[in-house]
C-alpha cells in the first residue's frame, strides 16, 4: 500500500524544484515493464516538455490535478494548435484523458504544481515518430523560447 498524502506531493516539489529540469516523477508501479504507469508528475515553472504524441493505441493518458495549475496545449500533425486546456485545482477543470496519438504538451502555471498521470505501459523512450519534428528538443537554445510562446497561450 502506497499512500497519497500532503508530505509525500511536498517531497516530490522540493525535489523537482531543485532538479534542472525543474520536474519529477514520483512512480508507483514497480518498474519500466509494468503493464500500467501510475505515477506522480511534480512540476515547476520553467519546465519544457516536447510535444509528442503516444502511438500505441492502448496509450491514453489520463491526468488528474492534485495541486496548483498547468496548460495542456494540443497539435495537429503541421504543429499548428488545436486546442487549449487549463487545468486548475479547485476549478470545474482538473483532469484530462487524451486520446493516443494526438499531439500534446503541457505547460507549468503554477509553482508546486503536482498531477497523477496513468497509462498503459511498459515505459519506453519516445520513438523517433512520437516527437513533434516541428518542436525544438528539450537541450536546444530555442527551448526556451519556444515555452514562453506555450506559455503565453493562458495569460489573459
Amino acid at each position: 500500500m502506497k499512500l497519497i498524502t500532503n508530505p509525500l506531493l511536498e517531497q516530490i516539489i522540493r525535489e523537482a524544484q531543485a532538479s534542472p529540469r525543474q520536474r519529477k516523477n514520483y512512480n508507483f508501479h514497480p518498474s519500466d515493464e509494468s503493464r500500467c504507469n501510475r505515477l506522480l508528475n511534480a512540476l515547476e515553472p520553467g519546465t519544457y516538455i516536447r510535444p509528442h504524441r503516444h502511438l500505441d493505441p492502448e496509450k491514453e493518458e489520463l491526468m488528474v490535478l492534485l495541486r496548483g495549475s498547468m496548460g495542456l496545449i494540443f497539435f495537429d500533425d503541421a504543429g499548428q494548435v488545436t486546442a487549449t486546456a487549463r487545468l486548475t485545482v479547485g476549478s470545474d477543470v482538473f483532469g484530462i484523458d487524451i486520446a493516443a496519438g494526438q499531439y500534446h504538451s503541457l505547460v507549468c502555471l503554477e509553482s508546486g504544481t503536482v498531477f497523477l498521470e496513468a497509462k498503459a505501459g511498459p515505459y519506453r523512450l519516445f520513438l523517433g515518430e512520437e516527437l513533434a519534428p516541428w518542436a525544438p528538443a528539450e537541450q536546444d537554445a530555442e527551448a526556451a523560447g519556444y515555452r514562453a510562446r506555450l506559455e503565453r497561450l493562458f495569460t489573459p
